[in-house]
């Protein structure tokens, strides 16, 4: 095979629909528009929603809604390990939230930070959070350090 033999795989690329081209082209007319209604005008698409349905009634009004979601009330937490806080902090550091950012622990400050118990810990380290697991904090205090929810 040479490299002038190559060709794109069959069906990788589409011709684009030449739109208005006269009767013969299949597209002449209306050009795939169909008759008067307002997807046959120009400038219309920014006016049909995409879950318009015409005169059908939309699905969002078909199904039947039921129930409650707590979803919008759930409390999201920034989580950080004790093995994390073990290989990042020196003994005797404080370990609060511009800490956890500066050792890019976490993001930000956008959520709360709970600490896990995953891990062991032997550095006396005083950490400030908004939460604490039951095992994190008992580990916490085992090493010698404190536990502070702030």
């Amino acid at each position: 095979m040479m490299i002038h033999e190559i060709t794109p795989s069959t069906g990788r690329y589409r011709r684009r629909k030449r739109i208005g081209r006269g009767v013969g082209s299949g597209r002449g007319k209306t050009c795939g528009r169909g008759h008067k209604g307002a997807r046959s005008r120009s400038g219309a698409t920014g006016s049909i929603r995409a879950s318009s349905e015409g005169g059908q009634m939309p699905l969002f009004r078909r199904l039947p809604k039921r129930g409650f979601s707590n979803a919008q009330f759930k409390k999201v937490f920034a989580i950080v390990n004790l093995a994390d806080l073990e290989a990042r902090f020196e003994t005797g550091d404080e370990v609060n939230v511009q800490a956890l950012v500066a050792k890019g622990l976490i993001r930000g400050a956008k959520h709360p930070v709970k600490i896990l118990g995953r891990g062991d810990l032997a550095k006396k380290l005083t950490v400030t959070a908004a939460a604490f697991s039951k095992s994190a904090s008992e580990k916490i205090t085992g090493a010698g350090g404190t536990a502070t929810v702030g």
